[in-house]
């Protein structure tokens, strides 16, 4: 499993008339944290587009259970939970401050080969980084 945690406070601009994050917003709050994760274990999302890897998002499932609001600071855990073929998933819990679980969601990916636009298998590369960063739960 690799696990990664990312902080991020809410800005204004995220937020509805009653200081709530717009719910649209946690698909970036997630892109954030995902793209964090990829960093914590050594590699870049910049680097994998480069070396001609796409990563499009082919599902997206997110449950709210409180609101985030205005001035948060969250605490948003990420898991690889098994390790990827074509596809990789992502879990998500965000947090507040204080502790409480606001929201729980997973992102599936699929692996792109730029070049050729077809869905390819995860790349020795991206596996490479994985694995070196395993552990069992």
């Amino acid at each position: 499993m690799i696990f990664t945690k990312h902080y991020l406070r809410v800005r204004y601009g995220e937020t509805d008339p009653m200081k709530y994050v717009y719910y649209g917003n946690y698909a970036e709050y997630l892109e954030v944290a995902r793209v964090e994760l990829f960093r914590s274990i050594g590699i870049s999302y910049n680097e994998i587009e480069n070396r001609g890897i796409w990563l499009p998002v082919s599902e997206y499932k997110i449950k709210y259970l409180k609101p985030a609001k205005y001035d948060d600071i969250l605490e948003i855990h990420t898991r690889v939970k098994k390790l990827p073929a074509v596809r990789i998933e992502f879990e998500y819990e965000i947090f507040n401050q204080k502790g409480e679980k606001l929201s729980e969601a997973v992102t599936t990916l699929f692996f792109l080969d730029a070049a050729t636009q077809k869905i390819t298998k995860c790349p020795d590369f991206i596996m490479q980084y994985l694995q070196k960063n395993w552990k069992d739960e």
